[in-house]
């Protein structure tokens, strides 16, 4: 006060120092907090008529991706399509209702959270769902195949092929689809590697087939359908 007031000067500079730093504190300090009101109205959300906060995003849980399995060709024989028909009924008519009972029996035991039965049945129940979606979708869209496509002395979905290798030895495959391949009883689907070199080819004709071993030759010695 008694530098002011021998010295007005010194005072209205004083003045002039404290209303710009009052106006620099404003304007560094309301866009902070405006940010910080608006970073957290986006982090709450109404839950029941309540405002609840939001989690960050990071700690929220994230499923497995699981890229979609490539469609086959839609071509399946008719022993083929009763097969996949009865899968269905016995999953749906047959084991889900015994898995549904057994889950009921096992959840009247008492803490599912350790009960082995209940926990076993329920994932059962979640394949077995699963299942059957894709056997309904898969049925739906499938065509059956009764007959050769074209000359029955070249090889077409469902023939009977005879191949002899460089070695002399021969085997018996039947060209299938994709749902009813079985290596083990001599289908290969009209999918693999093998089986679209085969697709249309004439009895006599060489099979050139790359495969992991190298490059292997068969010979087309017979086509038959049955």
């Amino acid at each position: 006060m008694l530098l002011q007031q021998r010295y007005p000067v010194f005072g209205i500079r004083c003045s002039i120092f404290c209303f710009l730093f009052s106006v620099f504190c404003l304007e560094s300090v309301v866009p902070i907090l405006t940010a910080q009101s608006v970073s957290t109205r986006a982090r709450v959300h109404t839950a029941y008529g309540i405002p609840t906060p939001r989690p960050p995003f990071y700690t929220l849980s994230m499923g497995r991706y699981r890229p979609p399995r490539p469609a086959g060709s839609p071509y399946i024989t008719p022993e083929g399509e009763e097969a996949l028909r009865t899968e269905l009924y016995k999953l749906w008519k047959v084991e889900r209702p015994e898995v549904t009972k057994a889950v009921s029996a096992a959840a009247a035991n008492g803490d599912r959270s350790e009960n082995g039965d209940y926990i076993y049945g329920k994932k059962r129940l979640r394949e077995i769902d699963s299942r059957v979606r894709f056997l309904r979708k898969r049925l739906d869209a499938l065509q059956v195949v009764e007959g050769p496509l074209g000359d029955r002395n070249k090889a077409w979905f469902g023939a009977w092929v005879t191949l002899e290798d460089e070695e002399g030895t021969e085997q018996v495959w039947r060209i299938v689809g994709p749902d009813e391949f079985d290596v083990s009883q001599g289908k290969i689907s009209c999918d693999s590697p093998l089986g679209r070199a085969l697709l249309g080819q004439p009895v006599g004709n060489d099979i050139q087939l790359e495969t992991p071993e190298g490059r292997s030759y068969w010979t087309l010695v017979q086509v038959a359908y049955r």
